[in-house]
């Protein structure tokens, strides 16, 4: 089958298209006949930075995958040939991912493709909607009635935390950088928005909740947005995030009886637990999409033959909603 594969770790997104093997199945995966996928921020920070779970060269990276099932190994009873599937299941590690014209998947991460998302949509929802869903489900339980603060609101995952926050019956505020952005946010649903770079916390604080502060405040900048969202939580509030690699004073947390989750979506990857916990997310995110609930906005809709520029428009950090990549 033809791979792109990733020669070298830098900078520069240095990819190649070659032939390789297709892999082989076996139980308990299914071989997915790929046709879209996505680049997500930390395919970046993997390439420049090579963490220790990067992949060995030449790597396969593509987390997110959208497609079609091939073939059924052993013990999968939920899934057929010809279902149209999609997913967060591989690209990091030992895994190789969906850059590829097949991939072998995990049977327990995928989920049926909703009806009525294209493949490009399907590819650039998994990573992402995991992402949120834990945040805002798993780790803050949200509940109806909630005052929620999504930083980067008009971001990958921001843009999709604002969708399954109103889903679950809260109010949503939004932090963007640009009117455009903003316009976004009120279109997926978002109650306000703010400029964050016009206002402070403590202003937006005062103006949207008299003072009070938000009951949830989900992060996914970190450094000193971190600082910025334990003084827009309110007392006894909880506070997610994504990136917690910096150092803080954690006293505004004693202060207000703050409680700080933080969420590592790849962990089940790595460590093959809770595998099962991933795909239910993505059935619960099919049902949302299918009643029209849940869409993700595509800022860029790339062939796997550009690559390197879907690379360098995510690392610049200037586009809106996902970047998708087509694998034709």
């Amino acid at each position: 089958m033809k791979a792109q594969l990733l020669q070298t770790y830098g900078e520069t997104p240095d990819f190649r298209q070659a032939e390789v093997d297709t892999p082989a199945l076996k139980p308990g995966h299914v071989l997915v006949r790929v046709a879209a996928t996505s680049v997500n921020p930390i395919d970046i920070k993997m390439r420049v930075m090579r963490p220790a779970f990067a992949p060995a060269l030449p790597a396969v990276l593509g987390m997110d995958v959208a497609g079609v099932v091939e073939a059924v190994g052993e013990g999968v009873d939920d899934l057929w040939p010809g279902d149209e599937v999609f997913g967060c299941a591989g690209g990091i590690a030992d895994i190789p991912g969906a850059l590829a014209e097949f991939m072998l998947c995990d049977a327990r991460l995928l989920a049926p493709k909703p009806t009525n998302l294209t493949m490009e949509e399907a590819a650039v929802l998994p990573l992402v909607t995991i992402t949120a869903w834990q945040a805002l489900f798993d780790r803050a339980r949200i509940q109806p009635g909630h005052f929620v603060l999504v930083h980067a609101g008009a971001g990958g995952v921001g843009h999709v935390a604002v969708q399954l926050a109103k889903a679950a019956g809260a109010r949503v505020a939004a932090t963007v950088s640009s009117t455009q952005k903003a316009n976004l946010a009120r279109e997926l649903g978002a109650d306000k928005v703010i400029d964050y770079r016009q206002e402070k916390p403590e202003a937006y604080v005062t103006r949207l909740t008299n003072g009070r502060g938000f009951d949830i405040v989900f992060d996914t900048v970190g450094g000193a947005n971190l600082d910025a969202s334990f003084a827009a939580a309110a007392p006894g509030g909880t506070v997610v995030s994504t990136n917690t690699r910096s150092t803080h004073d954690l006293s505004p947390m004693h202060a207000g009886g703050l409680t700080l989750s933080v969420v590592f979506m790849l962990l089940p990857l790595l460590t093959g637990q809770g595998r099962e916990a991933h795909g239910e997310i993505m059935r619960q995110a099919a049902r949302l999409a299918a009643a029209g609930r849940l869409r993700p906005h595509l800022g860029h809709t790339l062939s796997w033959r550009d690559i390197a520029k879907a690379h360098e428009l995510v690392a610049a950090g200037r586009t809106m909603g996902k970047v998708a990549v087509r694998i034709d």
